[in-house]
């Protein structure tokens, strides 16, 4: 497989990702700061992809690889935190929100954004949340980025 083809399948890879992560936003699953936070990456990878396949050399494709390795260490920390394997960041898992200064009212209002807590699996196949699944693709997309990288 050629460098350019490479880099275009990685690149391709990280859209499908981020674009199935808007998908699934659009369809009543709403994200978490963690999982937000995977999709940066996501971002980054894309226009560096895009940059790679016009430029020759070895930066850009060690660059991809960091950031398809940086959101797939996310995943893995995501998923653990999922799993209560370890804590998350006490600003979306529930440990750092005190309820006591909320009025009844507000704890009774419908208005405002939704709150997605960071441990909380809103969606799953074959036992693995989204979180994971970003992981181990973003895994494939490493693998992607280093072979082009060897390739160039």
């Amino acid at each position: 497989m050629s460098r350019t083809l490479t880099i275009l399948l990685a690149t391709l890879g990280s859209a499908a990702l981020l674009g199935g992560a808007f998908i699934f936003q659009a369809f009543g699953y709403p994200p978490c700061a963690m999982c937000i936070w995977q999709r940066w990456p996501h971002g980054i990878a894309i226009v560096i992809g895009l940059i790679a396949l016009m430029l020759p050399g070895r930066v850009l494709p060690l660059l991809g690889a960091l950031a398809a390795v940086t959101t797939a260490a996310i995943g893995v920390f995501h998923t653990g935190v999922e799993r209560d394997w370890w804590e998350g960041p006490a600003s979306c898992t529930g440990t750092g929100q005190s309820l006591g200064s909320l009025s009844g009212g507000d704890l009774l209002s419908m208005d405002g954004p939704r709150l997605v807590m960071c441990d909380v699996v809103s969606w799953e196949l074959f036992g693995l949340s989204m979180a994971s699944w970003n992981a181990l693709f973003s895994l494939v997309l490493v693998g992607l980025w280093v072979a082009a990288l060897r390739r160039s």
